[in-house]
């Protein structure tokens, strides 16, 4: 006699399968997306900063903020929406599991993400330390 418990799970609607897919590469592809966003105001940034260096404007010039203060606050509002976007995908992604108790695969677009917040982190530290 075996008392073994059985801890497969039930076996899935294949529809409901490929629904659950969708839903996650929904979520995969507004992730991108996001990070489409944060590269752009990372990079832009960036590249307001290099323009007004290689300028050279000096002197103390009659504006609100300075170009290395909107290059600083481009860069930092996209690291802070690739953030948000993280933790949202990573919050859907959590609800879908528990909704659904299925293997889903690691993100990828989560792994690109951090590659980029770790980009973007060096533009801001190059941009505040003026190298």
């Amino acid at each position: 006699m075996t008392n073994a418990i059985d801890t497969k799970q039930p076996t899935m609607n294949p529809a409901t399968r490929l629904a659950i897919d969708r839903t996650r590469l929904a979520y995969e592809r507004t992730l991108m997306a996001w990070v489409r966003t944060a590269i752009s105001l990372i990079s832009f940034g960036f590249t307001i900063y290099k323009f007004f260096q290689i300028e050279g404007v000096g002197g103390k010039q009659d504006r609100v903020i300075s170009a290395t203060e909107f290059s600083v606050l481009m860069i930092v509002i996209g690291l802070v929406s690739l953030l948000i976007a993280a933790l949202q995908h990573r919050r859907d992604l959590n609800t879908l599991k528990a909704e659904y108790p299925v293997q889903v695969p690691r993100s990828m677009a989560r792994v690109l993400a951090a590659l980029i917040s770790v980009l973007g982190i060096l533009a801001l530290v190059a941009v505040v330390f003026r190298r």
